[in-house]
C-alpha cells in the first residue's frame, strides 16, 4: 500500500495558504518540526521549487520513511533526529540563522498510532511502550512499575484531565503488587474494573489515562513549552509559524506563547507606545481555527485539530 493511501495530512491546503507569503522567495527555509511521514513536507517541496526543508523528528522510523519519500528532493532536504525543542541547535548545525516558515503538527503521528506494537492505543493489546523515540529509556511500563501512587495520580490529573485519577492510581498500585504491567490489555482491564458503569457509558475509560502516560513518557508538554519560543526566535521578519494541536493542554501552551509574542510590552498607562514596545508578531487567525465538516468526514484525524498561526513583524530589541 502506498504511503499516500495511509497518511492524509491534516489541513494541508490551509497550512500552505498560511505559510506561502514567507516561502515564495528562492532559498526560503521551512522547518517541519514534526516531520512524521512527511505528508506536509512533500507537498511544500512540490509547490515551492526553490524551498529548502529542514525536517525534525524524534522517531527514527518516521525519519527513515520520510527520507525515502523525500528522495526526489534530496538536494533541498535536511533531516535531523531530534525532539522539536532542539530546533535552534538543528538550525545552527546546518548554518541556518533564520527561517521563513515553521510548521508544527503536534500529537501522535499516523505511523505511531497504526503500528500496534508501539502501544499507543488502548483498543489493541500491545507492549506498554508509548515512546515516540525508540532510543529513549522511559516507557509506560517503567512508569507503571516505578511511579508512586501520588505521582500516577498527578500525571493522570494534569496530563489526562482525568476526574477519576485518584481511583485509577490506587487501583494500579494495588494491581502491580500481584503482577507487573507488561501489556496494554492488563492496564485497560484494571481501569475498566475501577470505573463505575455509568461512567463507562460516557466513553472508553482508559482514553485519558493512556493520553497521560504518553505525554509523560515523551515529556510532550515541557518540550512544547520550550519549542514554541525557540521556533518563534528562529522566524525571520515576514516569516510565519503555523501550529496544529489536538488536545486542550497543547493548545493552551501554543495560545499563551503566541499571545505573548503578539502583545505590546508597553507599561500600563504609558500614553505613547514606543517602537521597542510594539508587538513582534501578529496573529493571523482570531482564536483557533477548526477543520471543516468536509475535512473531518474525509480525514477523521482532523476532527480535534486546533490551528493557530502568526507572522513576525519585526525583530525584538
Amino acid at each position: 500500500m502506498a504511503i499516500n493511501d495511509i497518511h492524509t495530512p491534516v489541513l494541508l491546503e490551509r497550512c500552505i495558504e498560511l505559510l506561502t507569503p514567507g516561502l515564495a522567495a528562492p532559498g526560503a527555509v521551512l522547518v517541519d518540526a514534526t516531520l512524521g511521514m512527511a505528508g506536509h513536507a512533500e507537498a511544500f517541496l512540490q509547490r515551492f521549487p526553490g524551498l529548502v526543508l529542514v525536517g525534525l523528528d524524534r522517531d527514527p522510523d518516521a525519519l527513515a520513511i520520510a527520507r525515502e519519500r523525500l528522495a526526489p528532493f534530496h538536494d533541498r532536504v535536511h533531516l535531523v533526529h531530534t525532539v522539536y525543542d532542539g530546533i535552534q541547535d538543528a538550525l545552527h548545525s546546518l548554518g541556518i540563522e533564520e527561517v521563513q516558515g515553521v510548521l508544527f503538527d503536534l500529537g501522535v503521528s499516523s505511523l505511531q498510532i497504526d503500528r500496534v506494537e508501539r502501544g499507543f492505543s488502548y483498543s489493541k493489546d500491545a507492549p506498554l511502550d508509548m515512546r515516540m523515540d525508540s532510543t529513549s529509556e522511559l516507557t509506560a511500563e517503567v512508569i507503571l512499575a516505578t511511579y508512586s501512587e501520588q505521582d500516577l495520580r498527578r500525571i493522570f490529573q494534569d496530563y489526562g484531565e482525568e476526574k477519576l485519577s485518584a481511583r485509577y492510581a490506587k487501583a494500579i498500585v494495588a494491581a502491580r503488587e500481584e503482577a507487573p504491567f507488561v501489556r496494554s490489555a492488563q492496564l485497560v482491564d484494571v481501569i475498566t474494573t475501577a470505573t463505575p458503569v455509568v461512567v463507562q457509558r460516557m466513553g472508553h475509560p482508559a482514553k485519558r489515562v493512556f493520553q497521560a502516560l504518553r505525554i509523560e513518557v515523551n515529556q510532550e508538554l515541557s518540550v512544547l513549552e520550550r519549542a514554541i519560543p525557540a521556533a518563534l526566535d528562529a522566524v525571520g521578519v515576514g516569516g510565519r509559524i503555523v501550529v496544529m494541536a489536538y488536545q486542550s493542554l497543547e493548545d493552551r501552551i501554543v495560545k499563551r506563547a503566541l499571545a505573548a509574542a503578539s502583545g505590546s510590552t508597553a507599561p500600563v498607562g504609558l500614553p505613547i507606545e514606543l517602537p521597542e514596545h510594539k508587538p513582534v508578531f501578529r496573529l493571523l487567525i482570531r482564536g483557533a481555527e477548526l477543520a471543516s465538516e468536509a475535512e473531518k468526514a474525509d480525514n477523521p484525524r482532523a476532527t480535534p485539530v486546533r490551528l493557530r498561526a502568526a507572522e513576525r513583524l519585526r525583530r525584538a530589541g
